[in-house]
């Protein structure tokens, strides 16, 4: 019942986040304003949860995983109903940003997790929950269609609404309040400093396409970015009372899985930008398939019933060799299916294919990440490392999102996008998935990733002190 409560505020955040990007055109047109203006509906959202996830997550670990998980869920309800009543982009834009700080439901949900469950039953229900951010995201896309289409885009905020407050009863209910906490308090300066240059560096990848990559404002946001997280690590590495401790953040059993996390977030949710808008495209380019929204979300289907299959499965795995060996299954699976988009996208049959083997990379890749984060971390830092793993995903999609979007605006024919345009992308895409995978493959298995937790945690313990006069 635990699992249930948190499942439930994982899914509804997950739909939210994605399901108002297939329905971007329609809220353009219903607000009367710019393509540059209606992409920050979805921009701000991801700017958002760029920074709450990994503040929530240590927020969670210092005073309380449900307390925070309480706030966060309030939070996420109260930008759906300012979202939900907005009849202004300005408005919208504001309510996507409240919405943003749901993200922190990921973190505080695996701690919790973490520190409640047996520990037979934790990796499977870490898995499952993990899996959720990328089942929620295909079945967002393939719900988004059929609202827009028969009621209207408000519609699209007051139907999570209902889970959100399903989620929000669940939580007092079902959700065990004795959490581990280590207390502390909060760095200002560091949680400033997050949110500069992750805003800043999510930002320029998000305009890029609009301005160009090489753009003053573009390379300008970049540089920003850059010196903002210097200044950060520095300040972080200074401070007695970290947001986020990076030592933590150094371990091997953590960097290799963010970095893959990155790259397989680019690949996996590219595909999910770059499938609707292949099969939309109008027969007479010889490209698409002239399908509707609608239609569009139903080519994402063996995805998302792939990546419920799977991720159970990844617990099995865990308690047998691992988690180690499903994130390197889950990147060849997934690099085999961006290789086959590349090389055949002419026919349905290609595309469905090529969406099942995604999903199973998916499910097992995404449902690994959390349990890899979680064995290589004091329960201490449980929360603050998830953050941070949940974000480089979405994080890597919002790349993925704006480097593909840049390669089909450069290959049009007849105004509209190429196949060659696609097959670049979807290569591109490849590239950056076997890049994931060379980092799965670099991250310590079971044994060797427990050797060196015990050498670090061996490290930390201070020396003794001179002997007491007898």
């Amino acid at each position: 019942m635990t699992f249930a409560a948190l499942a439930v505020g994982a899914l509804v955040y997950s739909l939210s986040q994605s399901m108002v990007a297939p329905a971007l055109p329609n809220i353009q047109r219903a607000l009367h304003t710019s393509t540059t203006n209606v992409t920050w509906v979805f921009t701000a959202c991801l700017l958002a949860a760029s920074v709450a996830a990994p503040i929530t997550g240590r927020l969670g670990d210092m005073f309380g995983k449900r307390r925070i998980l309480l706030i966060v869920i309030a939070c996420f309800g109260a930008g759906t109903v300012v979202s939900a009543l907005a009849s202004s982009i300005g408005v919208l834009i504001c309510g996507r940003v409240i919405q943003g700080v749901g993200a922190g439901v990921f973190p505080l949900a695996f701690g919790i997790i973490r520190d409640e469950f047996p520990a037979d039953q934790a990796a499977t229900g870490i898995a499952l929950l993990s899996a959720m951010l990328g089942a929620g995201a295909g079945l967002g896309v393939v719900a988004s269609g059929p609202i827009v289409q028969h009621l209207s885009y408000h519609w699209l905020f007051w139907l999570p609404l209902i889970g959100i407050g399903v989620s929000l009863v669940a939580t007092v209910a079902l959700v065990p309040p004795a959490n581990a906490r280590v207390g502390g308090r909060v760095s200002l300066l560091g949680a400033t400093l997050l949110c500069g240059w992750l805003g800043t560096l999510m930002l320029g990848f998000s305009e890029a396409p609009q301005w160009g990559w090489t753009s003053g404002r573009t390379l300008g946001l970049f540089a920003g970015a850059v010196l903002l997280a210097v200044t950060w690590a520095v300040a972080q590495a200074r401070s007695p009372e970290p947001l986020i401790d990076m030592r933590v953040m150094r371990r091997r059993g953590v960097w290799t899985v963010n970095a893959a996390g990155l790259m397989l977030g680019m690949g996996m949710f590219g595909a999910f930008v770059l499938i609707p808008q292949l099969v939309e495209l109008p027969r007479a380019t010889g490209v698409g398939f002239g399908t509707s929204t609608t239609g569009a979300g139903l080519f994402l289907v063996p995805t998302t019933l792939m990546i419920l299959v799977v991720s159970p499965l990844e617990g099995r795995i865990d308690k047998r060799v691992g988690s180690k060996v499903a994130l390197v299954l889950g990147s060849l699976f997934a690099l085999a299916s961006l290789l086959l988009l590349a090389a055949a996208h002419r026919h349905r049959v290609d595309i469905y294919v090529a969406m099942t083997l995604l999903g199973v990379g998916i499910g097992f890749a995404f449902a690994s990440m959390a349990n890899l984060t979680v064995e290589a971390v004091d329960p201490s830092d449980t929360g603050m490392a998830t953050g941070i793993n949940t974000i480089t995903r979405t994080a890597g999609g919002a790349i993925g999102g704006s480097v593909f979007a840049s390669i089909l605006s450069s290959h049009l024919a007849r105004g509209a996008p190429s196949g060659h345009g696609f097959t670049v992308s979807f290569v591109v895409g490849a590239i950056a998935v076997g890049v994931g995978a060379v980092a799965a493959l670099a991250t310590p298995g079971r044994r060797q990733g427990a050797r060196e937790h015990t050498r670090l945690l061996r490290g930390r313990r201070p020396s003794p002190g001179p002997a007491a006069p007898q």
